[in-house]
């Protein structure tokens, strides 16, 4: 055996790179952010968390203590520009002040987010005041999440939620259910926000602005926007919706 040599070279990420703590159910996520970062040079890199059979109150709060665990799993040579915790429930449920000091127990970064804040923060940006909500939660989750954007300053019109409690459905459900859940949400709403990073729902997005005439915002495509802004990381020239050709963050 003959011993070669070699040189080290620098990270993959030269432009950014991103972490994600992704729900052991989730299979919308990662495609989602594959589509939105197409530049090779923005590293993605994920780590799961255990996530219940079902979707409830329980379910979703008990993945708390096992967020630094999730972090910790991240590559140690690899320094992150930017950490997300991707479940907008959790995070609602958990409290993203907790999720981000979770977070940081596990994994060394200058920015954390989730896709609460990052919905928060693009809301603002777009000026909306009044939105409509399409969530796929029982109605005990999906009150906490309409809850949280009144408390944040936003008013909730319609709410449509499609009580399901199954989390291995939720990426079942037919992106022309969520567009019908759309337009029934939109009626005297300035944007209409499809919560959970399971839905699949990027595709809709740009032919739903075109139809309703107001921005349509997506728990994934808010989280890309949000870790973007903050790093700089390129997004795709096809990423949908009036969020990415917006202003700044808020």
């Amino acid at each position: 055996m003959k011993l070669a040599g070699f040189d080290l070279t620098g990270p993959i990420g030269t432009k950014a790179t991103l972490g994600l703590v992704v729900l052991q159910a989730d299979e919308t996520l990662e495609q989602d952010f594959r589509r939105l970062f197409s530049d090779p040079d923005v590293a993605i890199y994920t780590s799961r968390i255990a996530s219940g059979e079902e979707l409830s109150t329980d379910s979703i709060a008990a993945m708390e203590a096992e967020l630094p665990r999730s972090a910790g799993l991240f590559p140690r040579g690899a320094r992150f520009d930017a950490v997300a915790y991707a479940c907008t429930s959790g995070t609602t449920l958990i409290g993203a002040e907790a999720v981000a000091k979770m977070l940081r127990r596990g994994v060394e970064t200058p920015m954390v987010t989730d896709p609460l804040t990052a919905a928060f923060a693009a809301l603002r940006a777009l000026d909306v005041t009044r939105l409509g909500l399409v969530t796929p939660y029982v109605e005990s989750v999906a009150g906490p999440v309409r809850d949280a954007f009144i408390a944040a300053g936003f008013a909730v019109g319609e709410v449509l939620t499609f009580g399901e409690e199954v989390e291995a459905r939720v990426a079942r459900i037919a992106p022309r259910s969520i567009e019908a859940a759309a337009r029934d949400a939109a009626g005297g709403a300035d944007a209409v926000f499809l919560s959970c990073t399971n839905l699949r729902t990027l595709g809709s997005i740009d032919a739903l602005e075109a139809e309703l005439g107001i921005p349509v915002l997506s728990s994934n495509q808010v989280l890309a926007w949000h870790m973007a802004e903050a790093t700089g990381a390129p997004v795709a020239g096809d990423a949908p919706g009036r969020l990415f050709r917006a202003g700044k963050s808020a």
